[in-house]
């Protein structure tokens, strides 16, 4: 019989995770920079992902599917990596398909001198996966993703010298907010604030990162924000992005992303609004580290 599933074209596919979410099977996961759909037993074929990749990297494709197979699905992923393999297992021990499990450890076991891994780690990783997630709670610096396989969802502490806040001027920070509403699905791009202004288009965590983002970034600008990953029908963004350089017609447009992947989508989303557009205009684009370091500042 026919059967429709999700397809992942890995030139396109730069690595930002936002379809992850979208995907409540679980079937979609970062592996090795891409993302990769780990189990096609997991895929509904609806496409729920689809609308959040800002690269089209996705697309559904419908195919004769023969009964699930899994030494056939275990052999197409072995030249694809150890990474991919324990994902995949995981996935299906999580998913209580141990018959599945089995078959695919069965298949590593009688083949592992043809393979270029470790089946021993393999089945380390995958069955000792309970283990790991009470690791990641107890150590959360020595574990770089959560369940998502998500960069941008890593759990980090950041350690400060004891000193390091010691001669810090106490007097009260003046905020350079001149506006509000500054979320991109409340702003109006026609209001006075971004009329022939330049404007700031920010990640929602750039100012809890960047100690100096008032006094350094932020004034004299307007501003608005978004959370690539989380936020909800982006595409009217890019009509709000739009009518401020046509209509509003603002001077310049700042972006500012923190450097995890999914950040990425702030650049994708001016990009798009700027192909769109009648006026060009200035467009800087500046990277910010997890620490509050600028990692890259370029006009694009």
């Amino acid at each position: 019989m026919k059967r429709e599933i999700v397809k992942i074209d890995e030139e396109l596919c730069n690595g930002c995770g936002l379809c992850i979410p979208s995907c409540h099977e679980g079937a979609l996961q970062i592996i090795d920079g891409k993302v990769r759909l780990i189990s096609e037993l997991m895929c509904d074929g609806l496409g729920a992902c689809l609308g959040n990749c800002p690269e089209g990297a996705i697309t559904i494709e419908e195919r004769e599917a023969l009964p699930y197979n899994e030494v056939e699905v275990i052999k197409d992923m072995i030249p694809k990596g150890k990474n991919l393999i324990i994902a995949h297992l995981q996935h299906l021990k999580e998913h209580e398909e141990f018959e599945f499990l089995k078959q695919g450890v069965t298949y590593l076991e009688i083949h592992k001198n043809e393979l270029n891994f470790d089946i021993n780690e393999i089945k380390f990783k995958v069955h000792n996966k309970i283990n790991e997630k009470m690791n990641d709670l107890n150590n959360p610096q020595e574990h770089s993703h959560s369940k998502c396989g998500c960069p941008g969802s890593k759990m980090i502490v950041f350690d400060e010298p004891e000193n390091a806040n010691e001669n810090v001027n106490t007097a009260p920070i003046k905020s350079e907010l001149r506006q509000w509403p500054i979320q991109m699905h409340l702003i109006n791009p026609m209001a006075p604030y971004f009329r022939e202004a330049d404007v700031v288009f920010a990640a929602d965590c750039i100012a809890f990162s960047l100690g100096d983002f008032h006094g350094k970034y932020l004034k004299g600008k307007s501003i608005a924000i978004a959370c690539p990953k989380l936020d909800s029908d982006m595409e009217i963004y890019v009509d709000k992005l739009v009518s401020m350089i046509d209509e509003a017609k603002i001077n310049t447009l700042t972006l500012m992303m923190m450097e995890v992947p999914c950040c990425g989508g702030i650049l994708q989303m001016a990009k798009m609004a700027l192909s769109k557009s009648t006026r060009k205009i200035p467009m800087k684009s500046i990277r910010v580290g997890l620490r509050g370091d600028i990692l890259s500042e370029e006009w694009v």
